[in-house]
């Protein structure tokens, strides 16, 4: 789902630091906050290239899952490494990609394809507070924010595009806007309402169990 637009805009960027083609995007809180972990994603209207796509690593290190929310392209393969000395059991329930990777340690022998578009939850049958998320996309153009409510999706050819904001814990779907891409760079600025990550507690880790 896609949260209620706050604002947005889109305005040409002057300057030579910047290639051609090249989208800026800044993602805030309502209250004007930097805010992490958005989605930005360009849908070509005129359909969706392909080529090679990297394996994607979601760890899991001191009974969390890292990082808490990934961006792939369909078919896109996501190995999950078990950093930690004793072993989980990652699972996830949503339909663009239901599966279990039963209680096991280090490195699973084959990574998981995420070949269905849309929203994945992730958890851990041991450890319930463990949670991440990916959005799997069919378009190639796509970035995540930074810390600093920051993201860039390079190289952009010019067209008319389809823009998408998404947050794993936004309260409203954000309808998809129609954009044109030029030649010259592009800045976007997005408000959503995300209410802040509630960190769950983690009990004291006991040597004997997982």
């Amino acid at each position: 789902m896609f949260s209620r637009a706050v604002c947005i805009t889109a305005l040409l960027l002057a300057g030579a630091s910047t290639h051609a083609g090249d989208i800026e995007a800044t993602a805030t809180t309502v209250a004007g906050q930097p805010l992490a972990d958005v989605a930005v994603v360009l849908e070509p209207v005129a359909g969706y290239p392909r080529g090679p796509m990297p394996t994607v690593t979601i760890a899991q290190r001191d009974r969390e899952l890292i990082p808490y929310m990934t961006v792939v392209q369909v078919g896109t393969a996501i190995e999950f490494p078990n950093q930690d000395p004793f072993k989980h059991h990652l699972y996830s329930f949503s339909p663009p990609k239901n599966f279990e990777i039963k209680l096991y340690a280090g490195k699973p022998e084959k990574p998981i394809v995420f070949d269905k578009p849309g929203e994945v939850a992730l958890g851990c049958n041991i450890h319930d507070w463990m949670e991440a998320y990916v959005l799997v996309v069919a378009t190639p153009y796509f970035a995540k924010t930074d810390a600093h409510g920051r993201a860039r999706i390079a190289h952009v050819p010019p067209g008319s595009y389809r823009l998408r904001w998404w947050h794993p814990r936004q309260k409203r779907e954000l309808p998809a806007r129609a954009i044109k891409i030029g030649a010259a760079p592009t800045r976007l600025t997005q408000a959503l309402d995300v209410p802040p990550r509630i960190i769950k507690p983690k009990p004291p880790l006991d040597k004997d169990s997982y």
